[in-house]
C-alpha cells in the first residue's frame, strides 16, 4: 500500500524567503571552504545563485546546477569544516526546490544550510558542540517569521542524520517552540 502525503501550499515568495535565509546561513561559513580551497568557486556560486533567486530571479537549471556543483565541491573538500561549508552552500541553492509535500524530510530544504553551517563551525572549533549550538542560536535569531511560518506547515524534522541531523532537529524544535511560546 502506498502512503499518500498531503500537499503543502507554498508560494514563490515562500520559496524566496526560505532560500534567502538558507543563503545567509551558508554565506556565514563560506570562508571555512575558501580558506582551504581558494581556487574553487563552486560553493560561492551556489550561494550567489541562491541570492539571485531569493531577490526575484528565476528558479531554473543554473540554480540547480550550482547546487550540484557545490555538492561535488563538498565531496572533494580537504577538511571536514570545508566539506560542511560546501554542503551548506549546496543546501542554500537547493532550498529553492522545497517540495510542497507534508513530509518531514522537506525540513532539510528549509534548515539544512543552517545545520551544515553549524556543523562546519563546530568542526572548525575542534568538535566543540557548544560552538554549533551557539551558531544555531544566532541562526534562530536571524530567521524571518515568514520562514518559521513555512516550517510550521511541515511535520517536525525526521530522526537520523548523525550530528547534522541533530542540529537540524534542535533548530527545528527551537523555531517551533518560539511560535508556540
Amino acid at each position: 500500500m502506498v502512503e499518500e502525503i498531503d500537499e503543502v501550499v507554498l508560494s514563490t515568495d515562500d520559496l524566496r524567503k526560505v532560500t534567502g535565509f538558507a543563503a545567509g546561513c551558508a554565506e556565514n561559513v563560506l570562508d571555512l571552504f575558501e580558506s582551504v580551497h581558494a581556487d574553487d568557486s563552486r560553493p560561492r556560486e551556489a550561494i550567489e545563485a541562491a541570492w539571485v533567486f531569493a531577490r526575484g530571479g528565476r528558479r531554473g537549471k543554473a540554480l540547480r546546477d550550482t547546487a550540484w556543483a557545490a555538492l561535488r565541491a563538498a565531496g572533494g573538500a580537504d577538511t571536514a569544516p570545508a566539506e560542511h561549508a560546501a554542503r551548506a552552500a549546496m543546501a542554500a541553492a537547493s532550498a529553492a526546490y522545497l517540495h510542497p509535500l507534508a513530509d518531514a524530510h522537506q525540513v532539510k530544504h528549509v534548515l539544512g544550510a543552517a545545520a551544515h553551517a553549524a556543523r562546519a563551525v563546530e568542526l572548525a572549533a575542534g568538535g566543540d558542540e557548544g560552538v554549533g549550538a551557539e551558531h544555531l542560536v544566532r541562526a534562530r535569531e536571524r530567521c524571518p517569521a515568514e520562514v518559521v511560518d513555512v516550517l510550521a506547515r511541515f511535520p517536525p524534522a525526521p530522526a537520523g542524520g548523525g550530528r547534522v541531523g541533530q542540529l537540524l532537529r534542535d533548530l527545528d524544535e527551537a523555531l517551533r517552540r518560539a511560535v508556540k511560546g
